[in-house]
């Protein structure tokens, strides 16, 4: 029995490693063809290869991918790689800025949020919606959800995620700017907020929604 079972064991990982080896170029060719896919819609109009130009920017010791977009040896602005903790876990953006610091247009690259409310994020903010942050720049006012006196409209119910969103957005700023997150914003880091809270939030924003 030990034999038989030491052998099934040793046949299954064989079988893993393969296909691991063979999925293995395909799902980077996929995924590397997402984040070009990103690239040019947050930041149009480029002639070079930001990917193969990537920079890395470290912010309050976090590293942030940086792809610098020229167009004729001219800086047109970049797109910058950012997350934040949300509602159900870290969520992954694409920021894109013209030469100015103004957003472009973002991408959001993954989340853990739940469907039909923290995954809204995807959509919400994009130019046209009510939560627009096309044209805003993060250097001159950190972006924030009204309810905190800020300037952008959460997604309903779901403020904590909102939250998320604009934060990342911001540490990509702060990285595209090269400057430390507190500097960003006015001086102070922004608070973290723990899972309980997040929860007793979320709940309190979808009863408030009904």
């Amino acid at each position: 029995m030990l034999l038989v079972l030491t052998g099934v064991t040793a046949i299954s990982v064989a079988l893993l490693a393969y296909v691991n080896e063979l999925t293995k170029e395909p799902i980077a060719q996929a995924n590397a063809k997402t984040l070009s896919d990103a690239v040019s819609a947050v930041v149009p109009g480029f002639d070079n290869d930001p990917i193969a130009e990537k920079k890395m920017q470290t912010v309050n010791d976090v590293d942030y991918a940086v792809y610098p977009a020229t167009k004729g040896g001219q800086f047109i602005g970049a797109a910058v790689e950012a997350g934040a903790m949300g509602f159900g876990g870290e969520l992954k953006v694409l920021v894109g800025f013209d030469a100015e610091g103004n957003i472009i247009d973002y991408s959001l690259l993954s989340h853990v949020e739940t469907p039909g409310l923290g995954s809204k994020a995807a959509d919400w903010f994009k130019e046209g919606n009510k939560g627009s942050i096309k044209g805003m720049n993060p250097g001159k006012a950190p972006l924030s959800v009204s309810k905190d006196g800020g300037q952008v409209d959460a997604i309903t119910a779901s403020t904590i995620t909102s939250r998320a969103f604009l934060n990342a957005v911001n540490a990509a700023y702060a990285a595209y700017a090269g400057q430390n997150v507190s500097d960003a914003a006015t001086g102070a880091t922004q608070k973290v907020v723990e899972p309980a809270e997040n929860a007793a939030t979320e709940a309190t924003d979808s009863i408030s929604a009904k």
